[in-house]
């Protein structure tokens, strides 16, 4: 259900900035020059030499053909919406459905990831340490997006639940994505688009570590420049 808070407007960023964990390999069926519309097909051909190969692509079923994207760096786009979990829920998705998320700074981008690092950090209860690199996306984005800033609780810092069903509403109406004011770094705005053919496909560039003391992120090292950062 929409609140009809959320207004229509345009984003037009030159630069977005979204922060991933770099685990995760490019996944080779989005990265060469097959049309997405053959790749259900291209899945069953390979499984029947390769049982890993539905894993590793994810779930298809959840992109329509006409939306996905496909080339070098497809992977960096599609691997939200194929891979996504309700195991992993985020503010505007129960986890049913991907969302692509960015901001539009890095700083932005870093105190939304640390954020939420922290939050996985505690929840595991790993021993204190420089624990995870991660790697930042940059691309653009020239679309009509929901603004749901004003919707009534939709950036709540810790109860998702409104902006869930805001999210779910606006995707079912046949919205595009949503953008708002970040909660995490004031002055900072955010996307969450729906789909992977919204955004441009990014390019990779910096590397982070964050280092986690027990309690929270309280260092960051660029790996390109060795510049170790104080997050307070």
């Amino acid at each position: 259900m929409v609140s009809g808070k959320a207004v229509l407007v345009q984003v037009s960023w030159p630069q977005t900035w979204r922060i991933i964990r770099s685990i995760y390999p490019p996944i080779d069926l989005f990265e060469d020059i097959a049309d997405p519309h053959d790749w259900e097909a291209l899945v069953s051909v390979e499984a029947k030499t390769n049982p890993r190969i539905r894993g590793e692509v994810g779930d298809l079923g959840k992109v329509p053909p006409g939306r996905r994207v496909g080339g070098p760096g497809a992977s960096l786009v599609m691997a939200p919406f194929v891979h996504c979990s309700t195991a992993r829920p985020g503010r505007f998705t129960d986890g049913s459905y991907g969302l692509y998320y960015a901001g539009d700074r890095e700083d932005v981008a870093l105190a939304e990831t640390i954020h939420h690092h922290g939050r996985f950090m505690a929840a595991t209860g790993e021993a204190p340490g420089w624990t995870s690199d991660f790697r930042v996306l940059t691309g653009s984005i020239d679309r009509a997006l929901h603004d749901v800033t004003a919707v009534p609780d939709a950036l709540h810092p810790t109860d998702y639940a409104p902006s869930q069903a805001e999210g779910a509403g606006l995707r079912a109406a046949g919205s595009d994505g949503l953008t708002w004011d970040s909660v995490r770094q004031p002055g900072g705005s955010c996307i969450g688009v729906f789909w992977p053919d919204v955004v441009t496909v990014p390019v990779q560039g910096s590397h982070f570590c964050y280092h986690w003391n027990g309690d929270r992120v309280d260092f960051v090292k660029r790996y390109d420049t060795g510049e170790v950062l104080e997050v307070r």
